[in-house]
């Protein structure tokens, strides 16, 4: 249950929707991720009243071209298969959205089962006692 958040810079909203697929494709590649546990907040900056910051950190030189990608999800897969999701991101970003991969910054966050409720005040992946009334 990944929640991804994708932020841009005037990229418009065909290349948004895409970068979305290709960072949902590349979850479900190398997390098995469901195709329909797809929950993704997508915004393109206009550079007036929203923008984003980035600099040539690390030796990678990136340009409005960027698309900062953050997922949260549960906790628990290796660093190995993390490399191979950001490796697929970055191949797909650029073969759905003509995103060059120097410009594609993932990160993610983890969290346990608790953390997350899908709706009903629930939470859905630490089955318990239910709701504590206060």
């Amino acid at each position: 249950m990944p929640l991804v958040r994708i932020d841009t810079l005037r990229a418009g909203r065909d290349r948004l929707e895409a970068l979305g697929r290709a960072v949902h494709d590349a979850l479900q590649e190398t997390l098995d991720i469901p195709a329909d546990d797809c929950f993704q907040i997508l915004t393109d900056h206009d550079g007036t009243n929203g923008t984003l910051r980035y600099d040539g950190y690390l030796g990678v030189d990136r340009d409005e071209g960027i698309a900062y990608i953050t997922i949260t999800m549960r906790a628990g897969r290796s660093p190995d298969r993390k490399r191979a999701l950001y490796r697929r991101i970055a191949e797909l970003a650029h073969a759905h959205a003509g995103t060059e991969p120097r410009n594609v910054f993932v990160t993610v966050t983890e969290n346990a089962p608790a953390d997350w409720s899908l709706g009903h005040g629930e939470a859905q992946y630490a089955p318990g006692p239910g709701p504590v009334v206060a």
